[in-house]
């Protein structure tokens, strides 16, 4: 991903993005149906019950006053691609109340309507992630507490949203408050699993007799490095060579390829990783 949004702009394209997407799955799916998942969007839905203001309304005047304590106390550094992205998805969520109020959910399905209501958002979030931002809100809450407090963090943002949704037991009913609950431990999770995907590589563990063509390969058309280091095999005490090397998916499948035609008995260890830190991975 980095290779295809590298830059300045790059970045601010992706966030972009993931924002807009984000948007659209809050929009369309939770605020409908009042899931209250906690964090800003969350508290939202909850007051918008009790306030006589819309669920975009709400939502814009908080982030955007959290975004106002974020530059006071954080000073301007605090974050601009996230300062970008929650003004983007307060601003977007306004607009589209006023171009498409939607005063029911799209289904009769609230199951359903939940799976996306916790998907869209959670793969725009985790695109946020991996390059350094995200949409505010509770974020900027969580950065203001590791600066002058010693509360744990995680902790107190988990509880927080435990109240947002237990509120929605009372303020909705128990479907209501059931969901929201389901979509609080599944949304997590769900970033968890996208993220890990989106950096799955596979590692390599190449045990063979000759690693000069295997490497060549790697280096010359795969435009990847390894590293060779000398082997003993422990049955016949064979000199072997062990050949590592870290690939995206599309290369692992090439040089799985390459090492069947040119060592077909070469012993090939591949494994699943997606924390990978170094050149051509994760800075």
């Amino acid at each position: 991903m980095d290779t295809v949004f590298h830059g300045k702009w790059g970045k601010f394209c992706l966030i972009t993005i993931s924002t807009v997407i984000m948007t659209i799955g809050i929009y369309f799916f939770r605020f409908p149906n009042n899931f209250s998942f906690g964090g800003i969007t969350g508290l939202a839905v909850v007051l918008a019950k009790v306030l006589p203001f819309s669920v975009a309304t709400i939502n814009f005047v908080i982030s955007n006053l959290l975004l106002i304590v974020g530059f006071i106390f954080l000073g301007n550094g605090f974050g601009v691609m996230t300062a970008y992205s929650s003004i983007l998805l307060s601003v977007g969520l306004s607009v589209l109340e006023k171009v498409y109020p939607i005063a029911a959910p799209l289904t009769d399905q609230p199951l359903l309507e939940l799976c996306y209501a916790i998907a869209v958002p959670a793969f725009a979030s985790a695109l946020l992630f991996e390059i350094g931002a995200s949409s505010g809100g509770t974020d900027i809450i969580a950065l203001l507490m590791k600066k002058y407090t010693n509360i744990n963090i995680g902790m107190s943002l988990m509880l927080s949203d435990l109240v947002i949704v237990a509120a929605s037991f009372f303020v909705f009913d128990i479907q209501t408050g059931l969901f929201s609950l389901i979509g609080l431990g599944a949304k997590s999770l769900v970033i968890d699993n996208v993220i890990e995907s989106i950096n799955l590589a596979k590692y390599f563990n190449i045990i063979c007799d000759n690693p000069e063509p295997i490497c060549d390969f790697i280096v010359n058309k795969l435009h990847r490095s390894a590293t060779v280091a000398q082997a003993q095999g422990a049955y016949l005490h064979g000199k072997k060579f062990i050949v590592f090397t870290a690939l995206k998916r599309p290369q692992a499948v090439a040089l799985r390829r390459y090492v069947k035609q040119v060592e077909p008995h070469a012993f090939v260890l591949i494994t699943n990783t997606s924390e990978i830190i170094g050149k051509g991975f994760q800075a």
